[in-house]
């Protein structure tokens, strides 16, 4: 008769990522039984006390959801309700938009790529002690991330949950001669982050491909950033406003956030891997150099190698940065005038994580009826328990404390904001 033998280990605060959860698996005879990731962290409530507000106040509120990707709320917040009003941005005001979330992925993408990714391949328990042994490696990272932040707190008002997006564009818009410290900075940032892009490239990754359904907004002419179609690499492309109608999502018992998957077929992977497999041609030509360099192809299967397409995510924004700050012209105003409407609207953005839809309705006085917020993470959780499925199965023989180090580190791959949705991590592992 066999016996059960349960071996726990208990990580009440994970310090490298956002949020609170748990994951367990069972292995019976060195077949895993059961995976999965459960989201313990209370919600919010956000979409329930966004109703009754006004539409002008939606992307400050919806900027407090997130302290790491404020700018990716505030985007498909003021996204949604332009669309209701008929506003659509374009010229420098378009600019802009596009500059903001710039800073925002430089942020947060090297926070992730060095602060909180780059020591679990170095065998370090976190930051401070990889530090120890790579302080230029550190200090280079924190350079370039505090270049995004620059643009945020310029543009936005503030790094942290900014306050100067409005309906129709921003409160202010900064002068020329106001960039010129960032500019010199960003040119800085490029060199540095190339060279750290081939870094990337020379890290230890497990043979780990895997066939999975991207999916990201695809742009006739740009890697996306605010607008486009959501496509995938396996035939899907429809207008945000079907996101619901082809994207859908279900409670699970042991989670307090939804699972999503592509209706008729089974869950899909959004983020930093699924823009670059199905984007690859938009990036800049540094960056595809980059990724060259790095030893990536046009595509990419193996979520270990996230922490590369991150890297050359973070050297594309801050590309971009510089092409949008060369040509920087004032708008004739900081927004654009408008007529307050009932309506519906659905605009789905590019948080650094993946694609961040949101849904507002609002009356003829401009009063939120309805609001549906739907995260990156919370569509990426059912695709991070089929990973740790197939990654356990044939590591299960290995000691406890080894298999949970390498189930957090696929878990980190997908950098999870978990409160957005719902600090990793609590693993129980059962051996029979």
């Amino acid at each position: 008769m066999s016996t059960l033998t349960t071996k726990t280990v208990r990580v009440d605060v994970l310090a490298r990522v956002e949020g609170e959860g748990a994951f367990h698996v069972k292995v019976k005879d060195g077949l895993v039984e059961e995976a999965e990731l459960r989201i313990y962290e209370p919600p919010r409530f956000f979409e329930a006390f966004l109703r009754g507000r006004s539409y002008a106040e939606a992307p400050d509120i919806t900027a407090r959801i997130c302290g790491i990707c404020p700018v990716a709320y505030q985007m498909s917040a003021v996204h949604a309700i332009e669309e209701i009003f008929g506003i659509r941005l374009e010229g420098p005001l378009r600019e802009l938009r596009r500059l903001l979330y710039c800073g925002e992925w430089i942020e947060s993408h090297v926070l992730h790529t060095f602060m909180l990714h780059a020591p679990d391949f170095l065998g370090y328990a976190d930051a401070i002690q990889m530090a120890s042994d790579h302080p230029d490696l550190v200090t280079q990272a924190l350079r370039i991330k505090k270049a995004g932040n620059d643009i945020v707190a310029l543009l936005g008002g503030r790094e942290i949950h900014p306050i100067n997006v409005r309906v129709g564009g921003f409160y202010r818009v900064p002068k020329r001669h106001e960039w010129d410290p960032i500019v010199e900075e960003l040119k800085w940032a490029r060199d540095a982050m190339a060279e750290l892009v081939r870094w990337t490239g020379q890290l230890p990754f497990p043979a780990f491909d895997q066939e999975y359904e991207f999916v990201a907004l695809r742009h006739p002419a740009e890697y996306p950033f605010n607008e486009g179609r959501l496509v995938s690499n396996r035939g899907l492309d429809i207008p945000i406003a079907a996101f619901e109608e082809f994207l859908r999502e279900e409670h699970v018992a042991y989670s307090t956030a939804l699972h999503a998957h592509i209706k008729g077929r089974a869950n899909y992977f959004v983020g930093p891997l699924a823009r670059y497999n199905l984007n690859f041609d938009r990036l800049s030509p540094l960056a595809q150099e980059a990724a060259h360099t790095a030893g990536l192809d046009a595509t990419c299967n193996n979520p270990f190698q996230s922490i590369i397409v991150r890297s050359v995510e973070a050297l594309y924004a801050i590309d971009e940065a510089l092409r949008i700050l060369a040509d920087y012209t004032l708008p004739e105003a900081p927004a654009l005038a408008y007529t307050v409407r009932a309506g519906v609207g659905h605009a789905c953005t590019e948080a650094p994580r993946g694609i961040l839809y949101h849904r507002y309705e609002v009356d003829d006085r401009g009063e939120i009826v309805a609001a549906k917020i739907t995260p990156p993470t919370a569509q990426n959780q059912a695709t991070i328990e089929d990973d740790l499925r197939a990654f356990v199965a044939p590591r299960a023989h290995l000691p406890l404390n080894e298999l949970t180090w390498q189930c957090e580190q696929a878990i980190r791959n997908y950098d999870p904001c978990i409160s957005c949705s719902t600090h990793f991590l609590r693993v129980q592992i059962e051996r029979r």
